[in-house]
């Protein structure tokens, strides 16, 4: 049986005015949640999905690590479903999103679940292993060769995250087991460490001293190597069953909750942890004064005093729409409307359409098309004619089983007339005719005798 020491921070940085990460460290459970939004107030959806995650953090009661990562995963959709129904009842926060990465542990192993950007660290022996892809863009091209790790630190779209817990877009966790041994060490971090410190240096930090002091450096290092982002950084170290777990004071260590999560039931006010180094190389906070200046008369367009935030438009796939299932509706209205409108065309113009086929053994004029559909008739019978089928050459009567002169009914009536010209004399009129010629011969006779 394994226990954990751990500590927790969380720093606004120098730059930012809100912190928007949000992190806990418990007996059983470590996550970090790094808030995507901007003015969608992305603290909002970092703090929420924290405060669902840590109810994990109880011994679990499973049996197999397939029942482990049940529970992360679990855990996470029910945050992300939290998320929605903030922003259901809040639409001003529209378009707000959070990455996760949360280990829970049972006492010989832990299960991670993984989305978004943070990312979790172990180090083993010296060695330091990533445990987490990234979901970003600047990922996908390292996986296909076309930049390097070093690159992506400077890539100008390196903030931009494919996944993310949005409470819209239905997002599936990796999810993963990684049995521990006494002595390892866990960091979970947002980017604002993560994109500043290299392997190296993080390795290096992360074994010195206590969890607490390796926490507290890694965030002071990641300001010191010019993070411009919230830095958040749990650690955590893997010790026996009989090794006291103690905070500074002697006291049993006691679960830590910090950033916008722990900020959340104090509002308003700053957050936690918001400029713990700000005063760090002598007070300079990396915020610049304002420089008054006066712009000349000619100058053809304003130039906007507060661009955009990158945060605002970090969550790449599409902003998450609410009502979808109202979208939906509307859309299969939209198309019911146009099979209808269509199909109504087809019929008026097909009802414009005259044939030439056969009914009863007569000629008829059909009014539509030549053709029918399962259970539907596509014409009907509009004049009926004396020419008697029989009586028509047998290239016609096959003709006439397929339709003949489809067009305008004066084309059809021409197709008629010109029928009727073909047909054949009557069996009676031949036997008449038959029948004269006989009693000319014979009368012919008589006056020739």
């Amino acid at each position: 049986m394994l226990r954990l020491q751990y500590a927790a921070i969380s720093d606004v940085g120098r730059v930012r005015k809100d912190n928007q990460d949000s992190g806990y460290a418990g007996p059983w459970l470590l996550t970090v949640c790094d808030g995507v939004g901007g003015a969608a107030r992305g603290d909002i959806a970092s703090g929420t999905a924290v405060q669902q995650l840590r109810r994990l953090d109880e011994r679990p009661e499973v049996a197999t690590p397939d029942d482990l990562l049940g529970l992360v995963s679990g855990a996470l959709h029910r945050a992300h479903d939290r998320i929605g129904e903030l922003v259901d009842e809040d639409p001003s926060l529209n378009g707000t999103s959070t990455t996760a990465t949360v280990a829970l542990f049972d006492g010989d192993r832990i299960a991670i679940g993984h989305v978004g950007d943070s990312r979790a660290y172990l180090l083993r022996h010296g060695e330091l292993s990533q445990l987490t892809r990234d979901h970003t863009f600047v990922q996908s091209l390292i996986d296909e060769g076309r930049i390097t790790e070093d690159d992506a630190r400077v890539h100008p779209h390196r903030n931009l995250i494919l996944k993310a817990l949005d409470g819209m877009h239905e997002t599936e966790p990796d999810l993963f087991v990684l049995d521990l041994l006494a002595g390892d060490r866990l960091l979970l971090c947002s980017d604002g460490a993560s994109g500043v410190l290299d392997d190296t240096r993080l390795a290096t930090i992360l074994s010195e001293g206590t969890p607490d002091y390796a926490a507290v450096e890694l965030v002071r290092a990641s300001l010191d190597a010019g993070s411009s982002d919230n830095v958040t950084c749990v650690v955590a170290e893997v010790v026996s069953d009989d090794t006291p777990v103690l905070d500074a004071d002697g006291e049993e260590l006691a679960p830590q909750l910090v950033g916008a999560a722990a900020e959340l039931r104090r509002r308003p006010g700053r957050a936690l942890g918001a400029g713990l180094f700000r005063g760090h190389r002598s007070g300079d906070t990396g915020e610049l004064e304002a420089v008054p200046a006066d712009l000349p008369a000619d100058v053809p367009f304003a130039i906007p005093a507060d661009p955009i935030d990158p945060e605002a438009a970090r969550y790449a796939p599409r902003p998450p729409a609410r009502f979808a299932w109202l979208r939906r509706v509307l859309a299969l209205a939209v198309l019911v409307g146009l099979v209808w409108i269509s199909t109504a065309a087809a019929w008026s113009w097909s009802q414009r359409q005259y044939y030439v086929g056969e009914q009863d053994g007569v000629v008829v004029i059909f009014r539509g098309i030549s053709a029918d559909l399962p259970g539907v008739s596509l014409s009907e019978p509009y004049e009926t004619t004396n020419v008697v089928v029989e009586r028509l050459p047998t290239v016609q009567q096959r003709r006439l089983e397929d339709g003949m002169g489809g067009g305008t009914l004066d084309s059809a009536r021409d197709t008629v007339r010109n029928l009727a010209g073909k047909m054949a004399p009557t069996e009676t009129t031949v036997s008449t005719q038959t029948s004269s010629s006989s009693a000319g011969t014979a009368a012919s006779a008589g006056r020739a005798g």
